[in-house]
């Protein structure tokens, strides 16, 4: 096992250093792109046949849906890049969030039924946290009745219902998953400094 997430860690720091190296290539193109729409340069130059021959196709998909949003064809490259941004850092987090998983289940079967109880506790605790963050974060972007927003209602509604009846809402802003976020970070912390 313990090969197995020194393999990982060796894996996720050559996915910074090659994501870093890509994130850099994604900002000039962003910036050669940007040039050429915003005309800051001229549209029959090299620099503007390269951004249109190398970046627009890499672009344009991530354009069409920014263009729902009201986002301008100006944009669009630096859209593009948050989103390679977004994409690397979720994708080493998700790595990193399965490292973490591997050592904490290691570490909590060695200690015995304990730790396991602990561990199921912990990522219940988890869980539910998640699920309040999650249907906050759909409740902006009008994905409730999603698979994912209903998955989320039914895994917090027990514990945000009975707090709202004694929580009012303060102009008109519902803080009850705030209280049972940090009230579930309070109890995970209780709960497992007795086990």
């Amino acid at each position: 096992m313990a090969e197995l997430i020194r393999g990982i860690d060796r894996l996720i720091e050559a996915l910074r250093g090659g994501f870093t190296l890509v994130l850099l290539v994604g900002v000039a193109l962003a910036t050669v792109a940007w040039l050429e729409r915003s005309r800051r340069v001229n549209a029959f130059s090299a620099l503007a046949k390269f951004a249109r021959r190398v970046c627009d196709p890499l672009i344009a998909p991530i354009e069409k849906r920014t263009a729902r949003f009201g986002g301008t064809h100006e944009n669009a490259p630096w859209i593009a890049l948050l989103v390679l941004l977004l994409f690397g850092a979720l994708f080493v987090g998700v790595l990193g969030f399965v490292r973490d998983l591997l050592v904490t289940t290691y570490y909590a079967g060695s200690r015995g039924p304990g730790g396991l109880l602990r561990l199921a506790l912990s990522s219940a605790i988890a869980i539910v946290q998640i699920a309040v963050i999650a249907r906050v974060v759909m409740s902006w972007f009008g994905g409730t009745y999603s698979r994912l927003g209903r998955l989320a209602f039914t895994l917090s509604e027990w514990l945000l219902a009975p707090l709202r009846r004694v929580i009012p809402p303060i102009r008109m802003i519902d803080i009850t998953p705030l209280v049972a976020y940090f009230g579930l970070s309070l109890l995970r912390g209780v709960v497992l400094g007795s086990l």
